[in-house]
């Protein structure tokens, strides 16, 4: 049995996609607590948000279970974030084998290491249901097969994997975090890529539906909190804002002096028009197209989630989305992005 809060001050930490938005901003706030920490990265990424941080790194690709078992050695405390984060791709069984088969690699090698005390794994809002009218929760069963892309059919069952694991004794805690923004998002993302959309005038129309947001230093914190008061087994909704796509655009193009989109969509022409984009990506131009059928099904539902347990339970910080969106903005316009 695993102690409800933990106290992992100075614990060797090892963090898989150490590299990424989410990634990176975990590793930082860990660094600020003083912990030592060993950076997973994935073979030729872009490793500039650790630049400047003094913290161990190891190349290894997580389907390698025992290059992550090496790296494992003397740690213990784990936070598995790496995962392909998509809404389209040429090769959709890469995101599988990545997002479930690199979560059981990487939690089969865990369960080798006697030395983890405590192990936190991010899925995503993606892997829970969504709740009409509503705010899903933690218990909200995943019922959005019609709506699923292959990266949330991959969430989900990777969350599904270290749940498991879980139940067969592996200290595992789950977070699911909502859409993040915030600086160092340098892809971007296909969130921060919203953002930049809007601020070159490529989004002309919006529709309806809406979007949980939450600002990618509030989500790493978040994070920390569930390693150290989140209970074995349990899931925690990393969430803050639920906003109208509407008001989030009016927001974005306010806060950046950029005219907003003004055409309003019936329902039924976004996921046309997003449709004809994917079969023009999967036929002809094998490019990542501004939105796909799936994604805009998905955001038409409103993804709206509660926080409540999360804000409960380990005391989740949130700040103003307009602060959030203003810091993605400079960040975009700073590096040439936007």
């Amino acid at each position: 049995m695993y102690d409800r809060a933990m106290d992992l001050r100075g614990a060797r930490t090892l963090v898989t996609g150490a590299s990424g938005f989410i990634g990176s901003a975990v590793v930082r706030q860990l660094v600020a607590q003083g912990r030592p920490v060993r950076c997973l990265i994935e073979p030729g990424a872009d490793v500039s948000n650790l630049e400047g941080l003094p913290v161990d790194r190891t190349t290894v690709d997580v389907l390698d279970m025992a290059g992550v078992r090496r790296a494992l050695e003397g740690c213990e405390a784990l936070y598995h974030l790496a995962a392909i984060y998509k809404v389209w791709t040429r090769d959709p069984g890469r995101i599988h084998r990545v997002n479930v088969e690199g979560t059981t690699c990487v939690l089969l090698a865990a369960q080798q290491t006697r030395t983890l005390r405590r192990i936190v794994h991010t899925s995503s809002i993606a892997a829970i249901g969504l709740s009409p009218g509503g705010l899903a929760d933690e218990d909200t069963p995943f019922d959005i097969f019609d709506l699923a892309n292959d990266y949330i059919l991959s969430k989900w069952q990777s969350e599904r994997v270290a749940l498991r694991f879980a139940e067969a004794g592996l200290p595992v805690v789950v977070v699911n975090p909502a859409f993040p923004f915030g600086p160092r998002d340098v892809l971007p993302t296909p969130t921060g890529k919203i953002i930049v959309a809007l601020l070159e005038g490529q989004i002309p129309a919006v529709g309806p539906g809406g979007i949980c947001t939450i600002d990618v230093d509030d989500c790493a914190a978040g994070h920390l909190l569930a390693e150290e008061k989140g209970t074995v087994g349990a899931r925690y909704i990393l969430g803050n804002d639920n906003i109208t796509l509407g008001d989030f655009f009016e927001l974005v193009c306010r806060e950046a002096n950029v005219p907003p989109p003004r055409l309003r969509l019936p329902a039924f022409v976004g996921p046309a028009v997003a449709l004809g984009m994917e079969l023009w990506a999967d036929r002809v131009s094998h490019r990542e197209p501004p939105a796909t059928y799936r994604s805009v099904l998905y955001t038409q539902r409103n993804a709206f989630f509660s926080n409540a347990k999360a804000k409960r339970e380990l005391g989740l910080p949130s700040r103003p989305l307009m602060e959030s969106v203003r810091r993605a903005i400079r960040f975009f316009r700073a590096t040439g992005k936007a």
